[in-house]
């Protein structure tokens, strides 16, 4: 089984995308999966810490994109995506961090991290369906306010 991704063709219809959210807190991720289905996004996956979402979304038979929490238990979004981009079927797979911790500074650490997008809480309910269609269609999305 190989794992489809967005990052080699671009997702241009939201309820075609493959989503997980890699959040631990229960309010947090109801509101990132009510603005996705919202946008009509059906296919909407769940893990609340880093720790063993490698073997998680290796299960999944596709996968556009990993909305990542920073801050997690056990394993953090840092530790997560080093894991992720080392998986040779998840190397290409779309993951944009997600947190409160929203500065320059943490944006720039994200960025050299090799996420490929970084998204500041609390999340903008009338901005989210814009900045993840840009995603899904392959134009990085780098805002902290």
């Amino acid at each position: 089984m190989t794992v489809e991704n967005a990052s080699k063709r671009g997702v241009n219809n939201a309820n075609e995308a493959h989503i997980l959210v890699v959040e631990d807190n229960v309010p947090n991720f109801v509101l990132i999966a009510r603005l996705l289905a919202h946008m009509g996004v059906n296919h909407c996956e769940w893990k609340t810490s880093g720790w063993q979402v490698v073997q998680f979304a290796d299960t999944l038979p596709k996968l556009d994109l990993i909305l990542m929490d920073i801050r997690l238990p056990y394993e953090d979004g840092y530790q997560a995506l080093r894991k992720i981009r080392s998986h040779p079927r998840l190397t290409e797979t779309l993951v944009v961090a997600v947190t409160a911790e929203a500065s320059e500074e943490e944006l720039h650490k994200a960025k050299d991290a090799g996420f490929n997008g970084f998204l500041g809480k609390p999340l903008d309910p009338d901005r989210f369906p814009d900045q993840i269609r840009r995603i899904l269609t392959g134009t990085p999305v780098w805002e902290w306010r």
